[in-house]
């Protein structure tokens, strides 16, 4: 046995794993949670069940995995698309609008909105909600309290209720067939936003 092999091994796991998330998460969006099956998501992606079970114990593991992938994916988006605003104010906006734009793309919707509580429970999927997206906006709020742009609050309850307007604004999107309903919301949400700037 070379030196190299212990390496090549564990990047033959990681594939394994990578491939496992990757056509589970195609599957959970296309199809959702309850109707897919381990056999379609072994065959689908060339592993034995054997190999899946290596990575993960149930199919509830597999899809918080997924889960967490989407979620931290949605989270980074936010966290760019307002890093990339010069203007504190702005940057709230920005993230905000963005976090609508990610989320209402019907994949992400059905494995991070309809499907993550459903499957996980509401309190492990709001745990896991605010380790990427709430997170980013709690920061946001509480810099922007900090420089005098938002009045001074509890930065908790106003965090609760712009992410869960945020998330039912979401949903609703991902099932609109109209291509203005998202800069229709988007500027809504900038006027609720307003609301709380301070004067």
């Amino acid at each position: 046995m070379t030196p190299t092999t212990p390496r090549t091994r564990a990047e033959q796991r990681e594939r394994t794993r990578q491939v496992l998330i990757r056509d589970s998460r195609r599957l959970f969006a296309a199809h959702g949670y309850a109707a897919v099956g381990l056999s379609e998501i072994v065959r689908s992606a060339g592993v034995t069940k054997g190999a899946l079970y290596h990575h993960f114990d149930a199919k509830v593991d597999l899809f918080r995995a997924v889960l967490s992938e989407v979620q931290t994916e949605v989270g980074d988006t936010v966290a760019s698309t307002a890093d990339a605003q010069s203007d504190p104010w702005e940057q709230l906006v920005a993230g905000c609008q963005a976090f609508l734009e990610a989320t209402s793309e019907p994949g992400v919707q059905r494995i991070m909105l309809v499907d993550g509580p459903a499957v996980l429970g509401w309190a492990e999927w709001r745990a896991l909600d605010e380790a990427t997206s709430a997170r980013h906006l709690a920061e946001a709020l509480t810099s922007l309290m900090e420089a005098g742009l938002i009045t001074e609050q509890p930065v908790t309850p106003l965090t609760r209720l712009l992410s869960g307007a945020m998330n039912e604004a979401a949903l609703w999107l991902a099932t609109s067939t109209d291509p203005a309903d998202l800069p229709a919301t988007q500027a809504a949400l900038r006027r609720i936003l307003e609301a709380f700037r301070a004067k």
